[in-house]
């Protein structure tokens, strides 16, 4: 999109005079460095400028006209995974969320990128965010899949002669579901009297590539007496471009995402994607200098929680059944971190009887996945993909559950590399709906789920 002159305009330091990486964020951090043990490229590398610390350190003297905005810059940037582990970490509460998203909206303006990288990013930002293209793109990824095609390239290690992104794509490919080209209903209601109505989101990836998982939720939803109403007109909720340093796309998106949800009139929007609730949740943030958005979009972040936070929130009516399985829990990064999310999950998935809940080591580690970094910085997520698994097969668990589906693609990833196709991979709401539902644990293991076209029975 074309700079505004507010964002040509230039401070006395490199960065432009479009939110600029406020001094006040800056001075919080006394380099203490309590955050280097928490950061996943400094633990890999043990290099300073890869680490919050090190890289506030360098945004400091950009500021204050002292350091170049160069590649060099960049690249320190790029390599951060925005876990924000770092924020779980500080004692002096360091907000690391607003020095490192708008650095990367400075960065995205200012530092020019070659041709392939921006061809590459192009394509990535126009698929992702739009339901409707995934699932064309879904098309031809099925007929690789079911013709044999997949199994034959990775088999014969062929896809390993392709670039490295275009390798780690193909790598990631969750495999097509059967409801792809399915919608849920823009309403569903409880078997008996609502006793809250809710809005939810239906995300981009997740409601096509993981639409069992939003059945799961509106089936556990319903469960627990809420109405659940999902605005056809939502967009994508721009995580990937706040992530990334495109703050005026994720500014049209975020606008359009609270239009959408005004439009309902609900007082609770449920999400079940970590990423995508803690952008939605800082739209205040996002909005905050825009006089006819910065009230509405603060009210509208206020509305947003995640499914377990929901859940924790309401008394349980439905009952769980017995689920004889042993998981490993991984914390999404966003929801651990970004939203200070911990306690629910444990708290839902300890409320299925006969279900047995692993602590995994190094639990508070970023996976590697972190919205599109796995296909940005491959061999860095591939390191912490790996290093997660080892960690994951410590436990003895049957199978491995989060509640981000850019973590279950990862993981999912990192667990077929290993040959390990028997331990597969859910997202939370799957087995509170499993056991509401009277799944057995060896039908849930074999992958044999209930059609994510219904939302309820």
């Amino acid at each position: 999109m074309p700079h505004t002159a507010a964002q040509k305009e230039q401070h006395p330091s490199g960065f432009d005079a479009h939110h600029a990486p406020e001094r006040r964020y800056i001075d919080d951090c006394v380099h203490c460095g309590f955050c280097l043990p928490a950061c996943p490229t400094y633990v890999l590398w043990g290099e300073e400028m890869d680490s919050p610390r090190g890289r506030i350190y360098m945004i400091k003297k950009v500021s204050e006209g002292e350091g170049p905005l160069d590649t060099r810059f960049r690249q320190h940037m790029d390599n951060c995974l925005g876990c924000m582990a770092c924020v779980t970490a500080c004692p002096s509460g360091v907000e690391y969320n607003k020095l490192i998203e708008p650095t990367r909206a400075q960065v995205e303006r200012n530092i020019p990128r070659d041709a392939g990288e921006r061809l590459f990013r192009k394509l990535l930002f126009a698929t992702f965010p739009y339901p409707a293209r995934l699932r064309l793109l879904a098309l031809p990824l099925l007929v690789y899949q079911k013709s044999g095609l997949q199994a034959l390239v990775r088999s014969t290690q062929i896809h390993n002669l392709l670039p490295k992104r275009l390798a780690a794509m193909e790598a990631l490919l969750p495999e097509v579901p059967k409801g792809v080209f399915h919608n849920l209903p823009a309403t569903i209601k409880p078997a008996g009297t609502p006793r809250r109505q809710v809005g939810m989101l239906s995300g981009c990836v997740q409601q096509v590539f993981f639409p069992h998982v939003n059945a799961a939720t509106v089936r556990v939803l319903t469960a627990e007496g809420c109405e659940v109403m999902i605005p056809r007109e939502q967009p994508c909720c721009g995580a990937l471009m706040v992530h990334s340093g495109m703050e005026a796309e994720a500014i049209l998106f975020a606008k359009k995402m609270i239009a959408a949800f005004e439009a309902a009139g609900v007082d609770t929007i449920v999400i079940n994607s970590a990423g995508c609730g803690s952008t939605m949740k800082e739209y205040g943030y996002l909005l905050r200098d825009d006089p006819a958005w910065a009230d509405r979009a603060a009210a509208f972040s206020a509305k947003c929680k995640d499914i377990s936070e929901i859940l924790c929130e309401l008394e349980p009516h439905a009952q769980r059944n017995p689920l004889k399985l042993r998981i490993a829990y991984h914390d999404a990064c966003h929801l651990q971190h970004a939203q200070g999310v911990r306690s629910q999950p444990r708290k839902l998935l300890s409320g299925i009887p006969e279900l047995t809940l692993a602590e995994t080591p190094e639990g508070s580690l970023c996976c590697g996945s972190a919205g599109i970094y796995n296909l940005l910085e491959p061999d860095t997520a591939a390191q912490l993909g790996d290093r997660k698994v080892e960690n994951l097969l410590t436990t003895g668990a049957q199978a491995v559950v989060s509640a981000n589906p850019g973590c279950l693609l990862q993981l999912m990833n990192g667990l077929r590399q290993r040959g390990l196709k028997t331990m597969p991979a859910f997202h939370m709401i799957e087995l509170v709906d499993a056991s509401i539902r009277g799944v057995q644990a060896g039908d849930l293991l074999r992958g044999d789920k209930i059609s994510c076209i219904e939302a309820n029975g």
